[in-house]
């Protein structure tokens, strides 16, 4: 199962490598540009807070706060691998700056943003001069992706993993959504930030499980 996984999150970065060629060539400008005026044309403006709340949900702040508790609880049991499973999503981060540093992808202009939310987040203040790929998108499907690995591969009752994952898939959509609908990324952005963060998720989440089987052998 880790060897499969391994490979699952090698294709995955590859297609985020392959996709981000493209997004280079410009080959979705159009496409970018239809899907946010359409959303934005079809959902109310009632959810300009809601949605920008969820903004704070996936900063770097939080989701890397979140990813360095768990690692430090990591540490007091002794799990190295799941420290390093959970600070993939440095490695993580690191391309996803270097995406906006180098490809050729400039964000959403301003007459499209959306956003409410008053913050001193450094993160909120920090703009890279292109868009690609989405932050936000990269850092949740990473935290995402392994909570549904080890819901989806856990000894729960069908109905518990059930509602798990369908949660877990909500809040996905919903970041997704909320990206491109506020105006802050490109539909391009958010699909190569999930690409990006479900290959190294998968890769997070086959350090954990490696652990895990080596803390229960030993224990």
């Amino acid at each position: 199962m880790r060897l499969k996984l391994f490979f699952l999150s090698i294709v995955f970065l590859g297609l985020f490598t392959l996709y981000s060629y493209n997004v280079a060539k410009e080959k979705f400008t159009q496409l970018d540009f239809d899907t946010t005026v359409k959303l934005q044309d079809r959902l109310s403006r009632s959810f300009d807070p809601a949605f920008s709340q969820l903004s704070l949900l996936g900063s770097a702040e939080v989701t890397v706060a979140f990813c360095l508790l768990l690692s430090f609880l990591a540490l007091i049991k002794r799990r190295w691998g799941a420290i390093l499973g959970w600070m993939m999503i440095v490695p993580a981060s690191a391309a996803e700056v270097f995406g906006k540093l180098v490809i050729y992808h400039p964000g959403p202009p301003v007459l499209f943003h959306r956003t409410t939310l008053a913050t001193h987040l450094p993160s909120f203040y920090i703009h890279t001069e292109f868009s690609y790929p989405s932050g936000h998108m990269t850092r949740t499907i990473f935290i995402t992706t392994i909570l549904f690995c080890m819901v989806l591969f856990s000894k729960s009752n069908i109905l518990l993993k059930a509602i798990g994952l369908a949660l877990l898939a909500l809040v996905t959509f919903l970041m997704a959504i909320s990206r491109v609908y506020l105006g802050e990324h490109w539909s391009t952005d958010v699909i190569g930030g999930g690409l990006l963060g479900i290959g190294f998720g998968l890769l997070g989440y086959v350090l954990i499980f490696k652990a895990k089987k080596l803390y229960h052998a030993l224990a």
